[in-house]
């Protein structure tokens, strides 16, 4: 393969190659500077709508206490050049599993292969599965009025996906979501955080009632599932609404990652977050209209509340989002999606959605 014809990320690669290398013939410590990826060093510019890195920046040099990270670091550059020059991907672990070939600089455990991982991702500003690296969880599971078009990936051919049409189960989205396209009349993507939540809308047809496509997270979404969702919210201009548990971890941990993004993952934040997503609930405000059944904050609630308005530069932007963490703070009590059920199996969906999806206006930002 000629240079020219050479993929970018390839070419991006033997560029660090031949700056280490020069470095080592000029008898000069060949050095790398990884972005740091955290709170402390993200901007939120509100209408960009997520956090992006900022400028400090850790320096990995090839020195005596260093030498095992920066060779295991162009191990896994080069891991990356040859998943890309043969058109072929790895998962996180079995990468893990290769690097056990690599003689002294192999991993111990594979929490060492991930971070080295993230810092090549974060070094060339890509997302890893650019580097061909994919991870292991799934991506969520959609249902509703939407099409996907997918593709045989024997044939090339065009694959038509009516997620309608799964029964009592649903579509599972893969790691890669990039080469999907999409047909939908619905009216917007409500995001949910349990499965629990998510079945009981599937079960009762609730987005044939309310012209919907409904998305389990299972928890923090992954990235193939943010990005699936800002892909519809792009693409097709849908309005997309979080329901999540009403805690200080479902709304700063799993709604602030989904719409904004991370610290740790600032680098790649513009790819994967979803800045058009409001709100929904559970509120601290629906506690009280709704007579809810309750479970005292613990300490690690309380904490995660104080940090988010202390250093969340989206809490700091955003005064909803700190009147409703300090009343929840104030109340001492968070609450479960489940909670609704004290009122009925199916008042969350009969009741609690319909009145909240008249009134979109009033979601928390």
């Amino acid at each position: 393969m000629s240079a020219k014809s050479q993929p970018p990320m390839v070419k991006k690669i033997e560029g660090l190659a031949r700056e280490v290398q020069k470095k080592a013939v000029e008898r000069e410590l060949p050095r790398m500077d990884f972005p740091i990826r955290a709170l402390l060093n993200v901007e939120y510019d509100e209408k960009r709508g997520f956090f992006q890195i900022g400028d400090r920046v850790k320096t990995r040099t090839l020195s005596f206490n260093t030498v095992k990270t920066f060779a295991q670091t162009l191990r896994m550059v080069s891991e990356s050049k040859k998943l890309i020059l043969t058109d072929d991907i790895a998962s996180k672990r079995e990468v893990y599993y290769v690097a056990k070939g690599w003689g002294a600089a192999k991993f111990d455990e594979q929490t060492e292969s991930d971070t080295v991982m993230d810092d090549v991702e974060a070094f060339f500003g890509v997302n890893r599965e650019q580097l061909r690296f994919m991870p292991e969880e799934k991506g969520g599971e959609v249902m509703g009025q939407l099409v996907i078009i997918d593709q045989n990936p024997s044939t090339g051919k065009d694959i038509a996906i009516d997620c309608m049409k799964f029964g009592t189960g649903a579509y599972s989205i893969p790691t890669t979501v990039e080469h999907l396209r999409f047909r939908t009349k619905a009216k917007f993507v409500l995001v949910v955080e349990t499965a629990g939540a998510f079945q009981r809308l599937v079960k009762h047809n609730f987005a044939e009632t309310a012209n919907c496509i409904i998305i389990s997270m299972g928890g923090v979404p992954t990235r193939a599932c943010r990005r699936f969702i800002r892909r519809l919210s792009d693409e097709i201009k849908i309005p997309v609404y979080a329901f999540t548990d009403g805690d200080p971890y479902g709304y700063m941990n799993i709604y602030r990652t989904l719409k904004v993004g991370s610290g740790n993952a600032a680098h790649i934040n513009e790819f994967f977050c979803v800045p058009k997503a409001r709100f929904l609930g559970v509120t601290p405000e629906d506690i009280t209209k709704y007579d809810l059944d309750t479970h005292p904050l613990k300490d690690v609630d309380i904490k995660r509340a104080k940090d988010a308005l202390k250093n969340d530069p989206f809490v700091l932007r955003h005064k909803p989002w700190q009147k409703a963490l300090e009343k929840m703070i104030k109340m001492g009590v968070r609450v479960e999606q489940q909670a609704f059920a004290k009122h009925g199996y199916n008042f969350v969906l009969e009741t609690y959605l319909p009145e909240k999806l008249a009134n979109t206006k009033a979601f928390l930002p």
